[in-house]
């Protein structure tokens, strides 16, 4: 379990245009999001971060960098990113160590054969998680969840970090 101002994990991952990540060198930003999805399978986290991808340009206002990551292929990332429309700011990576997703305590998942949008599902793969990491390296803000519904929403979000940039908030 990742606590609250602690250094998190280190992350070290390909993206689609933005070379090899590695969170420690590259999340400098005041705040840097890093959402965790299911995959190209699930028809919720394409919604979800089309939402991510349209607000993007109001994240990087207030000096926030934004990682999408899953355990997806290059190719279905590509797939994924593609439609989604995913602003060319956003690191999109993929193929994520389940051995990492573990370490942020993302929940795992076993594939279940096809979605109700065709695709099919990985042998396995994490559930979805949303974490704010500070310019430190240090938790700031954490969700994990076990399902794909009911996510914290990127507006509100955006009105935490307005709060927590105003009033300094620890």
């Amino acid at each position: 379990m990742l606590i609250p101002r602690t250094t998190i994990p280190n992350l070290i991952f390909p993206t689609l245009t933005h070379g090899e990540f590695d969170i420690s060198k590259n999340a400098k930003s005041k705040f840097n999001v890093i959402v965790f999805y299911r995959g190209l399978h699930c028809p919720l986290c394409a919604n979800y971060l089309t939402e991510l991808s349209n607000l993007s340009a109001e994240f990087k206002k207030r000096d926030v960098s934004i990682t999408i990551l899953s355990s997806d292929s290059k190719d279905r990332t590509e797939q994924m990113a593609s439609k989604i429309n995913v602003n060319p700011d956003i690191a999109f990576g993929y193929d994520l160590k389940l051995s990492d997703a573990k370490k942020w305590g993302l929940y795992i998942s076993e594939g279940r054969g096809k979605t109700s949008i065709g695709i099919e599902e990985p042998a396995k793969f994490s559930e979805p998680g949303v974490f704010i990491i500070k310019a430190d390296q240090t938790l700031y803000y954490g969700n994990t969840q076990t399902m794909p519904f009911a996510r914290p929403l990127f507006k509100d979000l955006l009105g935490a970090i307005d709060f927590a940039i105003a009033k300094d908030y620890p």
